[in-house]
């Protein structure tokens, strides 16, 4: 049998020690202390440790990036949302309301019609978007709009395929 004699030696049985006396105790919860130079950085554990007995849990929140809100598009001289739409905007309310990200609403035209009038529709398309949001929960705080008219086309041409997809409204998460 070894003698006991060095520091280590002694180190070791107090591990040891605490270790069958939270065994004995039948205690099953990380409220015993742990000695000094017991490492508690494991390969198991990635350096987490649990201090309340419940598992150490990484923060799953949704971030800004996490939120897509695809464009949405609308008829011509509307602007009325269609129900094409409505489960993306229920999706992009539910992300905006978890992550607590700001969003601008931009609303945007075809070429047709005077430079007044597509501003107009714009800001109607615009706050149509955040009014829809905003009754699915989302506050205002959280959205702001801005028209764009004509300005910012999505597809170049005169054509009905082009106009159709600058008919719509876009967002910028941040």
């Amino acid at each position: 049998m070894r003698r006991i004699s060095t520091p280590a030696d002694f180190r070791l049985i107090a591990i040891v020690l605490t270790a069958l006396l939270a065994i004995t105790a039948g205690c099953a919860s990380n409220n015993a202390p742990v000695p000094e130079d017991v490492p508690t950085d494991t390969e198991f554990s990635d350096g987490m440790m649990e201090d309340d007995g419940s598992a150490a849990m990484q923060d799953t929140r949704m971030t800004a990036a996490d939120v897509n809100l695809p464009p949405i598009y609308f008829a011509l001289d509307s602007s009325e949302i269609r129900s094409e739409f409505r489960g993306a905007l229920e999706q992009g309310a539910a992300a905006l309301n978890e992550s607590g990200a700001t969003v601008l609403i931009e609303g945007h035209c075809d070429e047709r019609g005077s430079e007044e009038y597509n501003m107009a529709l714009g800001e109607r398309r615009a706050g149509a978007v955040r009014k829809y949001l905003a009754n699915l929960g989302v506050p205002n705080s959280q959205m702001s709009i801005v028209s764009y008219g004509e300005v910012r086309p999505a597809v170049s041409g005169s054509t009905e395929s082009a106009w159709r997809m600058n008919r719509r409204a876009e967002f910028r998460v941040r």
